[in-house]
């Protein structure tokens, strides 16, 4: 290394479109890889080991997949910090900065929700608090003891819908290039898609709004069987959306003018 390299560090120039572009084919690669080795290892029962199976049980917080999407969801976590930082750094207006401080604060928490499981477990701590009332029920408990679906969806949809709608304003202003846009469009509808998935997963069986139901009567399938797949394509769908935020993301830090170089001081 000479001298000015010894001074000014080494500059590694990355070409942006490509490297995204490349970056979203391994993570869709890795993602349809999960499925299919949840299909034929664990589903189609490739090996008797039950703790080999559980590794590649995509429906398990415990498998690779899992483990693959929350750090998907922390390095996308990462990249908004690094835009906010960078924000901050070229003297954008607040309202920008503050938008993009929301949603790194955003996804970091769906980095921890995604290793914690914390909308889960608060959802059930939500309906067995109601639960276990007694005497004259209220509307509100009345509403989340009689909500077909899971209690979680009371407590975190009004949040997750409003997110939702803030980030695509706030987003569409921010990121003018169509194929990004339509990169941002595709998370989204990868995420509303689950939800109703998730939706239909806690009604009873016997719901008549139940469409696993119907499914398997029509195809005379196990309850397993379809549950599994579901959740199954549930899991793919979250973890596609991530890497079509994450791909977004790194366009938008890609293209943000000028350098910023981090120093640190001895």
């Amino acid at each position: 290394m000479n001298d000015a390299s010894s001074e000014n560090g080494a500059l590694i120039a990355i070409p942006a479109k490509r490297a995204i572009v490349m970056l979203v084919l391994i993570c869709l690669g890795c993602e349809l890889f999960f499925v299919l080795a949840d299909a034929i290892i664990n589903y189609g029962k490739l090996t008797r080991l039950g703790m080999v199976r559980r590794f590649f049980n995509i429906a398990r917080e415990d498998s690779l997949a899992s483990w693959f999407g929350t750090t998907q969801t922390s390095l996308a976590a990462l990249t908004l910090w690094f835009i906010y930082i960078s924000a901050r750094a070229r003297g954008y207006a607040k309202w920008r900065k503050m938008g993009w401080l929301l949603l790194a604060l955003f996804f970091s928490y769906m980095a921890m929700d995604d290793g914690a499981q914390f909308h889960e477990r608060a959802g059930s701590a939500f309906r067995a608090t109601f639960e276990n009332k007694t005497g004259a029920l209220s509307p509100l408990t009345r509403l989340v003891t009689d909500f077909p679906g899971y209690a979680w969806q009371i407590l975190f949809l009004p949040l997750f819908g409003a997110m939702g709608i803030f980030m695509m304003y706030f987003l569409l202003k921010e990121i003018r290039e169509t194929p990004v846009r339509l990169l941002f469009a595709g998370a989204l509808a990868c995420f509303v898609f689950a939800v109703i998935l998730d939706f239909f997963e806690g009604l009873d069986p016997g719901d008549p709004m139940n469409i696993y139901t119907h499914i398997r009567k029509a195809y005379q399938l196990r309850k397993y069987t379809v549950d599994h797949f579901a959740k199954s394509l549930e899991e793919f769908l979250e973890m596609a959306g991530i890497t079509f935020f994450w791909a977004s993301f790194l366009y938008y830090l890609s293209r943000m003018p000028g350098d910023v170089r981090l120093r640190f001081l001895k």
